[in-house]
């Protein structure tokens, strides 16, 4: 356990634990593994517990985050260029692949990727050969894929909008993340780990949670996971005007769908609360993985920007909570 620890792996649920002999596994071999789970769960994390645990931990772990490259400049990023390759291309740049070599690659949010690199990267993970773009030698990369998703890939394939062959080549070893929800005790195990790193990087006197926050972390569904958890406990520990931190009755506002009625009430009412309630936890979840930006936040979800923007206006979201050292676009 101490080891994961040290890789901010934390927790002693049964449902994390097996992920953690999973990712113990995983790191004795040389096979690809697509990690999933819901926003927030850890999927970086595990991929950098497999990379770190792994006899390649010496040499480079380098990720991409899929969703937040345009779609042309994903091929470049992978393989890189030489100059004059696109009209940008003012100099040569060594990819990713070549960034990586010996080590991992980790593609995360590998649902984000187009058709068209969808099959350059099927190309690629077929042999590990590839060109970058504008040369003509072939170059062979040592590296090992991790790729991660919180998106279902094998409803992907049904829909059409990704490769069956690009799935099989990544889900060779298959890692789920527990949603923080499934996680039973977790919530406030975490809690207490991020006070006590808190109050080490603080100059001033020690804190701690409020007898209350047991209660209050187990109610809560947590749409974000340990990233919403971890969010909350940053910000009520700044807030905190003494040295207990209380939080927030947040429950009430994210409670799970099935939970919503006790069936006394007109379906069309308990109905529209429900739509209400999801809307709400899924922007909020959304919001803070994206950082507020609302462009970025409409591509994850697949909706319009319009709507997106919509949806934060109706339930009240102020994005300057969820910006983290940009601006909001």
């Amino acid at each position: 356990m101490d080891e994961f620890a040290r890789l901010n792996l934390i927790g002693t649920s049964l449902p994390f634990l097996a992920a953690l002999a999973r990712i113990k596994k995983y790191a004795a071999c040389d096979a690809t593994v697509l990690i999933e789970g819901e926003t927030g769960t850890g999927k970086e994390l595990a991929a950098r517990a497999i990379h770190y645990l792994s006899p390649r931990r010496d040499l480079p772990f380098i990720g991409l985050n899929c969703g937040a490259l345009p779609d042309n400049l994903v091929e470049s990023e992978l393989f890189g260029h030489l100059r004059g390759a696109f009209t940008d291309a003012k100099e040569a740049r060594a990819g990713l692949v070549a960034q990586a070599k010996g080590g991992t690659l980790f593609l995360d949010e590998v649902e984000a990727i187009s058709p068209r690199t969808q099959i350059a990267l099927l190309r690629f993970l077929q042999d590990k050969e590839y060109r970058p773009i504008g040369g003509t030698p072939v170059k062979n990369a040592n590296v090992r894929i991790l790729a991660s998703s919180n998106a279902d890939l094998k409803d992907m394939v049904r829909r059409g909008s990704f490769r069956m062959d690009l799935l099989y080549r990544l889900d060779v070893l298959s890692l789920h993340l527990p949603p923080l929800r499934d996680r039973i005790g977790d919530s406030v195990l975490l809690a207490e780990v991020f006070v006590e790193r808190l109050n080490q990087q603080s100059d001033g006197a020690p804190k701690v949670l409020h007898r209350d926050a047991p209660r209050v972390l187990r109610e809560h569904s947590w749409p974000g996971n340990v990233r919403e958890l971890e969010n909350l406990i940053q910000r009520e520990f700044v807030l905190a005007k003494g040295a207990v931190i209380e939080l927030p009755d947040i429950a009430p506002v994210t409670r799970r769908v099935d939970d919503v009625s006790s069936g006394t009430e007109p379906f069309s009412v308990a109905k529209a609360r429900a739509v209400a309630q999801f809307e709400r936890a899924y922007v909020a979840a959304l919001l803070e993985r994206t950082n507020g930006n609302l462009s970025m936040a409409a591509r994850v979800a697949r909706k319009d920007r319009s709507d997106i923007g919509r949806l934060v206006r109706k339930h009240g979201f102020d994005r300057a909570r969820f910006l983290r050292g940009r601006e909001a676009s």
